[in-house]
């Protein structure tokens, strides 16, 4: 094993063991060969910590990756028919001896553009930021005084545009500094860090997780009993009775105990409306179907109303359920629930924490609509798994 792939593998495992920096499982990690000839880059589908020499990356040749964001005729195309074109010729890129016919990330034109070594991540300290009316005058305080100068990425719709924006600022980063941006922070996204070595890289993000953790504050709460078992079972229920109503679907449903985050919130007297947002990201809206349901009292009634208002809005029936009392529920597989959970507990403190920095900044009506509309829900799947 060549040391480019040891030290994505490296980079990979590192960040993907720590369950505060990869929501969902999600994020992705890439390292360009010596010379540039080639890019490695996390495999669609893979978990960062699950990658390892035989599976979880592919490699990339990065002159047809780069001609991807360059070619003008592809930002003539609707998001329909560009994103898929942008997926086949990503997969036509790769040059590596996989058989398995996984693909590479979704992303790989955006890793392309930056420095030897990418590390992509969702933390919960930066959420805390992107998804905050006020994050980034918040984030120019933190970094004012180090010598780390951040690039801001204002909302794109993710995809072709995205990354054909990205490289717009890092060429206007570069003139500016004489170097790439060592730190993105893209809004209501996530984190990206780039480096020369894949030390340098852990270390960078080490230290963005440090200053901007210091001025978030732990959101204290009593301790709750769990609940009894007989009300758990009630609960699982009435929502399975609710959803079959709304949508004619036999779902089945879980129960999550209630951890720090979830004790916290279902204590405040604004939980319903911190819940009466959209959803903050493109991760909660494709993995949850969007902001998770808050409910003062578990009524099958109640709880069919909303989803079918939901239903009749274009939207997708909520896949978590928030009960003042009992905790967090979800209404999906086995294999999906704890993922949908664990995007759900992050969402809960990102909201809490959002509110001391000016309120929820959460994706607008349009942004939702591109983000529900630009795919087959094939491709859906396949951008899902990709982060």
């Amino acid at each position: 094993m060549n040391k480019d792939l040891a030290d994505l593998i490296k980079i990979s495992n590192t960040t993907g063991k720590d369950s505060t920096l990869v929501q969902g499982g999600g994020g992705n990690t890439s390292v360009k060969t010596a010379g540039g000839k080639y890019m490695y880059i996390k495999a669609s589908g893979t978990a960062l910590k699950d990658m390892n020499a035989k599976e979880g990356w592919r490699r990339l040749r990065l002159e047809p990756v780069l001609s991807i964001i360059t070619d003008k005729s592809l930002g003539k195309l609707d998001a329909s028919v560009r994103e898929p074109e942008v997926v086949n010729r990503l997969l036509l890129a790769c040059d590596d001896n996989v058989t398995s016919g996984v693909r590479p990330s979704v992303e790989s034109h955006l890793h392309a553009c930056l420095e030897k070594c990418v590390i992509h991540l969702h933390p919960l300290v930066i959420a805390a930021y992107v998804n905050a009316k006020n994050g980034k005058a918040e984030l120019d305080k933190l970094f004012k005084n180090e010598s780390i100068v951040p690039l801001w990425v204002p909302y794109t719709d993710p995809g072709f545009m995205l990354a054909k924006k990205i490289a717009r600022l890092v060429g206007d980063y570069q003139k500016q500094y004489g170097k790439k941006p060592a730190v993105m922070i893209l809004e209501k996204h996530g984190l990206f860090v780039t480096a020369k070595t894949a030390e340098t890289s852990l270390r960078l993000v080490r230290k963005v997780i440090k200053l901007c953790s210091n001025k978030l504050k732990k959101h204290k709460a009593r301790k709750l009993k769990r609940p009894a078992l007989k009300d758990i079972s009630a609960a699982k229920f009435t929502i399975r009775k609710a959803l079959f109503n709304a949508t004619g679907r036999e779902i089945p449903v879980g129960y999550f105990s209630a951890n720090e985050a979830v004790s916290a919130f279902i204590q405040r007297k604004d939980a319903g409306k911190l819940l009466s947002t959209t959803a903050l990201n493109p991760d909660e809206l494709v993995y949850a179907n969007g902001t998770a349901m808050w409910l003062e009292k578990c009524d099958a009634g109640t709880i069919t109303r909303k989803l079918t208002s939901l239903i009749n809005r274009g939207q997708k029936p909520s896949a978590a359920f928030v009960i003042k009392g009992l905790g967090l529920f979800v209404a999906a597989d086995e294999k999906t629930a704890p993922v949908i959970a664990d995007i759900t507990c992050c969402s809960l403190l990102i909201r809490m924490h959002a509110v001391n920095f000016g309120g929820i900044l959460s994706l607008t009506k349009r942004e939702q609509d591109f983000i529900n509309n630009w795919e087959s829900e094939a491709f859906r799947k396949k951008l899902a798994s990709s982060q």
